[in-house]
Protein backbone atom coordinates (compact mmCIF):
# COMPACT_ATOMS: atom_id res chain seq x y z
CA UNK A 1 0.00 0.00 0.00
CA UNK A 2 1.55 3.41 -0.90
CA UNK A 3 1.74 6.39 1.39
CA UNK A 4 0.96 4.68 4.61
CA UNK A 5 3.41 6.39 6.85
CA UNK A 6 5.08 9.61 6.90
CA UNK A 7 8.90 10.05 6.95
CA UNK A 8 11.91 12.61 7.54
CA UNK A 9 15.18 12.53 6.96
CA UNK A 10 16.99 14.61 9.61
CA UNK A 11 20.53 15.16 8.55
CA UNK A 12 23.08 16.03 11.12
CA UNK A 13 26.83 16.52 10.10
CA UNK A 14 28.51 14.94 12.67
CA UNK A 15 25.26 11.95 14.40
CA UNK A 16 24.72 10.82 11.07
CA UNK A 17 21.01 10.93 9.45
CA UNK A 18 17.95 10.16 11.95
CA UNK A 19 14.86 8.86 10.21
CA UNK A 20 11.96 9.72 11.83
CA UNK A 21 8.75 7.45 10.76
CA UNK A 22 4.94 7.39 12.08
CA UNK A 23 1.88 5.31 10.85
CA UNK A 24 -0.43 7.98 8.31
CA UNK A 25 -3.11 7.76 11.14
CA UNK A 26 -0.82 8.89 14.27
CA UNK A 27 0.47 12.40 12.80
CA UNK A 28 -0.74 15.54 14.76
CA UNK A 29 -1.75 13.61 17.41
CA UNK A 30 -0.70 13.56 21.21
CA UNK A 31 -0.44 9.79 22.93
CA UNK A 32 -1.18 9.41 26.69
CA UNK A 33 -0.79 6.48 28.78
CA UNK A 34 0.29 6.16 32.44
CA UNK A 35 1.57 9.63 32.76
CA UNK A 36 3.65 9.56 29.69
CA UNK A 37 2.85 12.17 26.99
CA UNK A 38 3.82 11.97 23.40
CA UNK A 39 3.57 14.29 20.98
CA UNK A 40 3.55 12.88 17.17
CA UNK A 41 4.29 16.21 15.63
CA UNK A 42 4.59 17.03 11.64
CA UNK A 43 7.86 19.08 12.89
CA UNK A 44 9.54 15.26 13.73
CA UNK A 45 7.69 13.42 11.57
CA UNK A 46 7.40 14.90 8.50
CA UNK A 47 4.62 15.66 6.15
CA UNK A 48 6.24 13.24 2.98
CA UNK A 49 3.81 10.14 2.51
CA UNK A 50 6.17 7.14 2.44
CA UNK A 51 6.04 3.92 1.04
CA UNK A 52 7.37 1.00 3.06
CA UNK A 53 10.51 0.51 0.06
CA UNK A 54 11.15 3.88 0.66
CA UNK A 55 10.82 3.90 4.85
CA UNK A 56 12.90 0.94 4.59
CA UNK A 57 15.64 1.95 2.36
CA UNK A 58 15.77 5.32 4.67
CA UNK A 59 16.40 2.74 7.61
CA UNK A 60 19.30 1.12 5.86
CA UNK A 61 21.51 4.53 5.52
CA UNK A 62 20.27 5.85 9.00
CA UNK A 63 22.32 6.11 12.13
CA UNK A 64 19.01 6.72 14.34
CA UNK A 65 15.32 5.73 14.08
CA UNK A 66 12.64 6.90 15.51
CA UNK A 67 9.84 4.47 14.82
CA UNK A 68 5.86 4.96 15.93
CA UNK A 69 3.27 2.68 15.46
CA UNK A 70 2.78 -0.73 13.96
CA UNK A 71 3.37 -0.27 9.80
CA UNK A 72 6.73 1.34 10.97
CA UNK A 73 7.74 -1.03 13.44
CA UNK A 74 6.98 -3.88 10.89
CA UNK A 75 9.28 -2.26 8.33
CA UNK A 76 12.19 -2.47 11.33
CA UNK A 77 11.61 -5.85 12.08
CA UNK A 78 11.73 -7.04 8.24
CA UNK A 79 15.26 -5.73 8.32
CA UNK A 80 15.80 -7.78 11.68
CA UNK A 81 16.08 -4.18 13.67
CA UNK A 82 14.49 -4.43 16.11
CA UNK A 83 12.25 -7.38 17.47
CA UNK A 84 9.17 -7.26 20.12
CA UNK A 85 11.74 -6.70 23.14
CA UNK A 86 12.98 -3.54 21.78
CA UNK A 87 9.81 -1.75 21.78
CA UNK A 88 7.83 -0.14 24.45
CA UNK A 89 3.97 0.32 24.09
CA UNK A 90 2.70 3.69 24.61
CA UNK A 91 -1.46 2.66 25.16
CA UNK A 92 -1.85 0.11 21.40
CA UNK A 93 0.99 2.15 19.39
CA UNK A 94 4.05 0.98 19.42
CA UNK A 95 7.11 2.92 19.65
CA UNK A 96 11.12 2.14 19.06
CA UNK A 97 14.50 4.22 19.05
CA UNK A 98 17.58 2.58 17.27
CA UNK A 99 20.92 3.48 17.30
CA UNK A 100 23.74 2.22 15.34
CA UNK A 101 26.88 2.59 17.58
Amino acid sequence: MNGTMFLKVHHTRTAGDIVAVCDRELLNTTLEWKGLRMEITEAFYGNQLATGDEVRQAMREAACINLMGKRALSCARELELVDEQGCIMIGDVPHAQIYSL
